[in-house]
């Protein structure tokens, strides 16, 4: 799981980068892997 903000911006491309990163930083070759992106609601928006 990957939380941040703006992350409709990260390309299908990066997304598999990430995932080949993931896959050989933590050895886990032959297992199926899915990364999901989360945004959540700023709390402080709408303060001022």
């Amino acid at each position: 799981m990957v939380h941040g903000n703006s992350l409709e911006h990260v390309t299908d491309a990066y997304k598999r980068f990430l995932e080949g990163r993931f896959r050989k930083e933590f050895k886990l070759v032959g297992t199926p892997l899915r990364i999901e992106m989360r945004t959540s609601k700023n709390p402080y928006a709408d303060k001022e």
